[in-house]
């Protein structure tokens, strides 16, 4: 997982001693992501190395549905044998060096530092990040020495690497860290020592928004070129909600009005490929798009209008939603726009995610089976290039996902979630995949975060209109 700043908003650090009979620490760190944490430290003095072990390996998926990195306290080995996304290491603790030749050069590591002196030692090693304190006293540790509001400050001025500040945070101090130059706080008991975790979580989580502005040199942007639904569970306005919610800028340009709701379509209005042009051309010359969105687009002049564009711009990390069959099995596209679609557009995208009936059109197979989808993946592939990310949706066995890439095969496991409003899943897929590569995600992570984050909003359970309604897109901050 790409480390950012912004992820040390709101650390939540563990700590079991506060668990109930029968509880959990998975169900406290449930709590605790529901409300908003933005990372998660593992920290069980107590446990064994082997059910400390079996404790990360549980928390990780979890903590990756939330799209939060689980940080393993002390132990680099410990880490990289959970597959965790990073360790924090103490003074006392494995030297930085030895950390980063064991974890390798993608993960994350954090190192404490109590005076400008070792925070600068610490960056100049390399250290992702520090984590200083204790700023007001310390009621896990014993025999910590409180830093004060000026040092903290001291040390966030002299170095380039972001701070997060630790140590008896609460959300009666919290506003008092504001200014202070640190990225975010570090807290345990003000989360797991509460009996609603999750609005505690919460209540700090907004304290932390405010106290902390976000830190970027220029927010990641993506383009989405797709229809208007009016309902807004699909097209244009599905995928600006999820690009927002991953903290991409979105930007449209609209191919169709659309007037329809959860139970259908009852008008549409076309743009004119010389108005959608016109739209292309305001967005690359002026925001340029880290990433692109295709969805629904009807006919052959405007697919050939979007791909001359996409050729002439020089778009990157194109994700093509290649809606050509509705899910009862109709044709959507007219024949000459399918054409276009094949031939123009297909070529261009980076990534193509067809559902199975539209992988059957695509490749001419019948798809019945795991071994089908690998088959038809492979021969789509080799016809249009570009990684295939074929949904299995469709199969009566599995709901399991295949990335077809580089010539080679991954499966993403995937469970039917029991929740008929489905409409502008497709859309808000494909859009979370584009968001994930235009903030610098590899392929195959943007897509195991994309269908994170779908199962998220499904499993929300938001439940508007007459027919099949839409997802939850904001189920992470709202």
């Amino acid at each position: 997982m790409k480390f950012t700043g912004n992820m040390l908003r709101l650390y939540a650090v563990t700590d079991r001693s506060w668990l109930k009979p029968g509880e959990s620490l998975v169900q406290q760190v449930v709590q605790a992501l529901l409300g908003g944490v933005t990372m998660v430290q593992l920290r069980e003095k107590e446990l064994s190395r082997e059910r400390f072990l079996e404790e990360a390996r549980e928390l990780l998926p979890l903590c990756h549905r939330f799209g939060v990195p689980l940080i393993i306290n002390d132990d680099a080995q410990l880490a990289l044998e959970a597959g965790a996304d990073g360790v924090h290491i103490g003074q006392d603790d494995m030297a930085y060096e030895q950390a980063r030749a064991l974890l390798g050069p993608e993960k994350i590591i954090g190192v404490s530092a109590h005076n400008p002196r070792e925070a600068l030692a610490a960056q100049e090693a390399g250290a992702d990040y520090l984590g200083c304190g204790a700023v007001f006293g310390s009621t896990t540790k014993d025999g910590v020495q409180t830093l004060t509001p000026a040092w903290l400050k001291a040390i966030c001025s002299t170095v380039r690497v972001p701070v997060v500040a630790i140590g008896g945070i609460n959300e009666g101090n919290l506003s008092q860290l504001k200014g202070c130059g640190a990225y975010g706080a570090a807290v345990i008991s003000a989360i797991f020592a509460k009996e609603d975790k999750q609005a505690a979580a919460r209540e700090l989580a907004a304290l932390a928004k405010e106290g902390f502005l976000p830190r970027s040199h220029g927010m990641k942007s993506a383009l989405t070129i797709a229809g208007s639904d009016s309902s807004g569970g699909a097209g244009i306005q599905a995928d600006i909600k999820t690009m927002m919610a991953h903290g991409v800028y979105a930007m449209s340009a609209i191919t169709a009005l659309t007037a329809q709701n959860t139970t259908g379509v009852s008008g549409i209005l076309e743009s004119t490929p010389e108005f959608l042009e016109q739209q292309l051309g305001c967005v690359f010359t002026d925001i340029f798009p880290d990433a692109v969105k295709i969805g629904m687009v009807s006919n052959g002049g405007l697919i050939r209008t979007i791909a001359r564009c996409l050729k002439e711009y020089g778009a990157r990390n194109i994700v093509l939603d290649p809606v050509m069959v509705s899910t009862s099995g109709s044709r959507l596209l007219a024949e000459d726009a399918a054409t276009a679609l094949l031939t123009e557009l297909a070529p261009l995208a980076d990534i193509l995610t067809p559902n199975i009936p539209e992988a059957e059109v695509l490749s001419g197979l019948t798809i019945r089976s795991k071994t089908d989808m690998e088959q038809a993946a492979k021969a789509i592939a080799g016809q249009y290039g570009g990684a295939i990310l074929l949904k299995g949706g469709h199969l009566a066995e599995t709901a399991d996902d295949l990335l077809y890439a580089s010539g080679q095969a991954h499966w993403f496991s995937g469970q039917r979630i029991d929740n008929p409003n489905t409409h502008g899943t497709g859309c808000t897929l494909s859009s979370a995949i584009a968001s994930n590569l235009a903030l610098g995600f590899s392929l195959e992570e943007s897509v195991e975060r994309a269908k994170a984050y779908v199962a998220g909003a499904l499993e929300d359970g938001l439940n508007l209109g007459h027919g099949s309604g839409p997802l939850n897109h904001g189920y992470r901050i709202g």
